[in-house]
């Protein structure tokens, strides 16, 4: 006899629970999430790093008398510091995979043609048909398909369609938070060499409280993202949602563990698109739609 799971998956095989057209607007509009919390979280995020830009920049890079360290921090910091802000966009106005809302319809459910036995899941809340491993979200208000959970720093939910950009932007903040501790530590010494002489344009006082305070944010965001990192490559190489986890559901899938669900996530073969925020992204389509309907808007 099958499970409740193989039956659903069955059922989505045959009655897709989105329709070409609907997928095709659903990978195309913008998705935003009115939640007063996250926008203040995603707005911080991108001020703490917009500070740290302008500390690297104007406090350690531009006064220092080594053209070539100035380039090649500079480029690489701030190459790093566009990719993580491009994650972190992708991740928040991205749809994660959320159910359609209200499908649930009697006749919607005739048009199914289940047989006898067969068996889906209806969520209460948002009254909608519930796939295999989705989960309500509170706050997004809808089932979202693979919900790993709900991130107020990037106000959204981390689903199935945008858990590669998560990744994508813990790495990179991780990586900008470890470069930026790296020049605070070598500007440290070598200005206190100098005795902090034509050491920065600011006077000492101000300079030293814009790296102390870049020292700790850095730190704090470091250890914060390389955690959520592992968490992820785990939760992927082992096809298992955090929520899974948590509650401890028994898989009712055929699991795609280590390289497979890594491909299942990034997208085909290791490949440098893999570490690109940018690959997938449908610029023209979402203006041309953006002139003609206006942004769309979850709520």
């Amino acid at each position: 006899m099958q499970s409740s799971g193989h039956r659903l998956r069955d059922v989505e095989q045959h009655q897709p629970l989105l329709s070409g057209g609907e997928e095709e607007v659903a990978a195309s509009r913008i998705w935003f999430i009115q939640d007063s919390c996250g926008m203040v979280c995603a707005f911080m995020t991108w001020f703490l790093v917009m500070y740290a830009e302008f500390v690297v920049n104007f406090v350690m890079l531009l006064p220092s008398k080594s053209f070539w360290y100035s380039l090649i921090n500079g480029v690489a910091f701030n190459f790093l510091a566009v990719l993580a802000l491009t994650s972190h966009l992708r991740t928040m106005l991205t749809d994660p995979g959320a159910v359609p809302k209200g499908n649930a319809t009697k006749e919607y459910m005739e048009s199914l043609q289940l047989k006898p036995g067969e068996v889906i899941y209806k969520c209460p809340k948002c009254c909608s048909i519930k796939p295999e491993r989705a989960h309500h979200c509170s706050i997004c208000k809808r089932c979202i398909r693979k919900m790993d959970h709900h991130c107020p720093w990037v106000n959204n939910c981390v689903g199935e369609n945008n858990q590669r950009f998560f990744v994508l932007f813990t790495m990179y903040i991780a990586s900008i938070s470890l470069h930026a501790l790296c020049l605070c530590g070598f500007h440290f010494f070598t200005c206190v060499k100098v005795q902090w002489n034509e050491c920065s344009d600011f006077s000492p006082p101000v300079a030293v409280m814009l790296l102390i305070f870049l020292c700790l944010e850095a730190l704090l965001f470091l250890t914060f993202t390389a955690v959520m990192f592992g968490t992820q490559i785990h939760s992927i190489c082992n096809d298992e949602t955090e929520i899974e986890r948590l509650k401890n559901e028994k898989p009712t899938w055929e699991r795609r563990v280590r390289w497979e669900g890594m491909k299942s996530v990034f997208g085909g073969l290791p490949s440098l698109l893999w570490f690109n925020p940018f690959a997938g992204l449908r610029l023209r389509v979402l203006m041309v739609r953006a002139r003609k309907n206006g942004a769309e808007f979850s709520v």
